[in-house]
Order: C-alpha cells, then structure tokens, then sequence
C-alpha cells in the first residue's frame, strides 16, 4: 500500500495512493508518523475500509512530505555502495580512510525534509559545492534493540525515497564530521509516498537520479555493501530504534563531487529521483538567502 500525506482544499490530510487517484483518509493526522507508531495493524484496517472510500484524481491534491514529526535527528548511512566509496578517494580533502569491515552511520537534522516536489534551497553564501544523492529510506515500523539481523525486516514499516543533497565543504570543515555539512534546512526532498513493507520486497530495487534530464545515478539496492538487515541488527546493538525513526541506507556512484570535472547543483536546475516501485521526487534547485528564508514552526 503507498500511503501520502497530502494537501487538498487547502487541508493536510492522510490518503492512499492508487495508480492516479488517491482515497482520502478521515484519521485527523497531519502526517503519517502516527499510523506508523501503530504499526502494520493500522494498514491492514485501512486495507479493509478501502473500497469504502471514494477516490479523486491524484492531480487534485499535492503531496508533500510523508514524515514530518521525527523524534530524532534522521539516521543515515555512509559508504554503503563500494563504487561510491572508491570514487571518493583523492576527493576528501586528506580525509580518506580504509574501507570499512562495517556500516557508517551518521545523522542529519531533520529540518532538512521538504516534499517530492518541493524546491531544494541552495545558498551560495553557505558553500559553492551542493552535490545530490539519491538513496533508499527505510522507515522503521516497531521498537527494537540488539535486534537479530535475522529478524530486522519485521521491524520495517515501510520505504520510500530521498535525495541527501549534501555541501561538500562543510562536510570537511568541521572535524572530518558529516553533520553540519548533510543539515542544512530545507535541502532534502523525501516521499513521494511510503510504501508498506507488506507490498514490497527491497533487496533489489532499480533506482535512479536524473540531473537536467541526464542519468548521472543509477543502481540496485543488490549492490550495497551492507544489506538492509544488516544496517538495522548493527544500528540498533545497544541503541533502541523506534517506531517512525527513518533511516537513508546510503548512495551509489555518480555524484558529482567526484566527477572531473566536479558537477555540483546551482539555481535553476532540475533534480529527478525515482525507484522502481517508490515513485519519484522532482525538485528545482533554488536560490535563497537561508538567512532570512522561513523557518518552520
């Protein structure tokens, strides 16, 4: 099921999406983080009063973020595609290391989120070298810790895609860290939907980033290094994950800090993420003064 938190008539509200129409849900949410903390349950009763529901063209409403309450900052993955590891060698500013025999993980703040089709703010006052990367994203569905890589993927609620736009030199700047350079507000698209885990297999999905019409991504889910049970058993060694946490399982090759010549974003251009199965993000980059720009409340 591809459950969206959308906008119609000027109200959010919570909807199913099916091919190019949408079944409005009457749950009162503003986003979907509630049916996901109650868990799969909640899709199989929306799954029952389904063809109960009237349904409206998917062109009447705009779909914006999925998530938007988070209880922690995003959970990311670093390096978890060997080609995109290789790539960056000579490209970190003295700041290469050796392949790691385990996942890398980080954080990003979740001020970030914008939804699939909401521009993507660059200021130039910040840094000249924005860069894309289109990743997976697995939302957790149900509490756990030390969970056994066995069963991980009873812990997922469900995917959807995302694009960590990242600034390269900020990435460098602050001890080797990648926090300051991967939060910069309003800079990563996510959604379109999430898509349940019951109606989805991730272990090998295409997926794709198109930059002003051109292909400079394209991968499988087969190709990371660590898998998705993986990344959660080890994630969650000591640490509880929690329903609604969301976790980015990392980029392939093709970004654009490693390209010769480097090929970063820049006012105006037009980003395209899409995954077999998940949909697509399609966000302009634009210009701002993220001094003055509006912060969300």
């Amino acid at each position: 099921m591809r459950l969206a938190t959308v906008i119609h008539d000027h109200t959010r509200k919570l909807a199913v999406v099916e091919d190019d129409s949408v079944a409005l849900l009457d749950c009162g949410d503003v986003d979907l983080s509630g049916l996901v903390r109650a868990g799969l349950e909640s899709v199989d009763a929306i799954r029952s009063g389904l063809k109960k529901l009237d349904r409206i063209p998917l062109a009447d409403v705009k779909l914006v973020a999925p998530l938007t309450r988070f209880r922690r900052d995003i959970l990311c993955t670093g390096w978890n595609y060997w080609d995109h590891f290789s790539e960056g060698f000579g490209r970190r500013e003295g700041q290469d290391v050796d392949r790691p025999d385990r996942p890398t993980f980080f954080t990003k703040g979740p001020d970030t989120v914008i939804g699939p089709n909401d521009p993507i703010a660059l200021d130039e006052r910040i840094s000249s070298q924005w860069d894309y990367e289109a990743e997976l994203v697995v939302v957790i569905g149900k509490d756990g810790r030390n969970i056994p890589e066995s069963e991980a993927t009873t812990h997922i609620f469900g995917y959807m895609l995302a694009n960590d736009v990242s600034v390269r030199d900020l990435q460098r700047a602050h001890g080797g860290q990648w926090l300051k350079g991967k939060s910069i507000d309003n800079t990563m698209p996510i959604g379109p939907w999430l898509t349940t885990a019951d109606d989805f297999d991730a272990s090998n999905v295409k997926f794709e980033c198109t930059l002003n019409g051109q292909v400079v991504q394209s991968a499988t889910t087969a190709q990371m290094a660590f898998s998705i049970p993986r990344l959660i058993s080890e994630l969650s060694e000591g640490m509880t994950l929690r329903s609604g946490d969301v976790l980015l399982t990392g980029t392939p090759t093709g970004v654009g800090n490693a390209r010769t010549p480097q090929l970063f974003l820049k006012d105006g251009d037009q980003l395209i993420v899409r995954g077999e199965g998940l949909g697509e993000l399609r966000n302009e980059v634009r210009a701002v003064d993220l001094t003055s720009y509006e912060v969300r409340i």
